[in-house]
């Protein structure tokens, strides 16, 4: 199974990391890891927006879900038989946000192993015959930054770019309840929990990417931006159809 993962996730993204290497001016990693990061956030465009579509969908659907609850009482059985047909019928995938994260996983575990590895002679020996051979590689990031080693800096900077993504996923509170009824409760753990989310989920990736190779975490850091930029214009388009598309 790890040489099926090598031969089919972590030789071509080594093979491709260099290959942004070779072509691009600098000689410098960083540009090359930016490159490939873009490039995979382009051919998982169509499924992040799906997923972007999703999150929004759900946070209008909110309304009718309170609905629900408060109908449905303690009838647990009825009120989940009950959202899935709203779901349904709303034409809403409450699971598709989830697919991106399964998408990522694997090609951040493959990266990891390929930064693990290094850029050294046994290494580039596995170049595929189209893909030259620099014979070194350049591991400083604008000549301050060792991206084969930690960078808290990086990691500080994921951590912040981080907040920034989730803060725009994370829907307003909505008009507070009236004290007693039963929609005031679930909206007070609701605010609750994506305050919570919005502060876990940065400190969470500050102590991650602390940890990682550098080179990891610029990784992390660009999917981050690049992500802040899809959902920018994901959510524009939702809000203004015809003026952007």
């Amino acid at each position: 199974m790890g040489e099926l993962f090598h031969t089919v996730l972590s030789l071509p993204i080594f093979n491709l990391l260099v290959f942004f290497y070779d072509i691009l001016p600098g000689a410098d990693v960083g540009f090359a890891i930016i490159a490939l990061t873009v490039l995979i956030k382009l051919i998982l465009w169509p499924f992040m927006t799906t997923s972007l579509r999703s999150q929004k969908a759900l946070q209008e659907l909110q309304p009718k879900i309170d609905e629900l609850k408060t109908k449905h009482g303690e009838d647990r059985e009825g009120l989940a038989k009950a959202m899935m047909e709203l779901y349904k019928a709303e034409k809403v995938n409450p699971l598709s946000s989830c697919l991106p994260i399964l998408i990522q996983l694997p090609i951040l575990i493959a990266l990891y192993r390929v930064l693990l590895a290094g850029f050294g002679p046994e290494t580039l020996s596995q170049l595929y015959s189209f893909v030259p051979n620099p014979g070194e590689i350049n591991t400083i990031f604008f000549g301050v930054i060792d991206l084969s080693q930690k960078s808290l800096y990086l990691a500080v900077l994921a951590g912040y770019f981080q907040f920034m993504q989730t803060r725009m996923l994370i829907s307003k509170r909505p008009p507070k309840a009236v004290a007693g009824k039963k929609g005031a409760l679930d909206e007070t753990m609701l605010a609750s929990m994506n305050k919570s989310m919005l502060m876990f989920m940065p400190v969470i990736t500050v102590v991650i990417g602390a940890s990682l190779p550098g080179g990891l975490t610029l990784y992390w850091v660009t999917v981050n931006i690049v992500s802040i930029l899809q959902q920018q214009f994901v959510f524009s388009k939702i809000r203004h159809p015809k003026a952007v598309g």
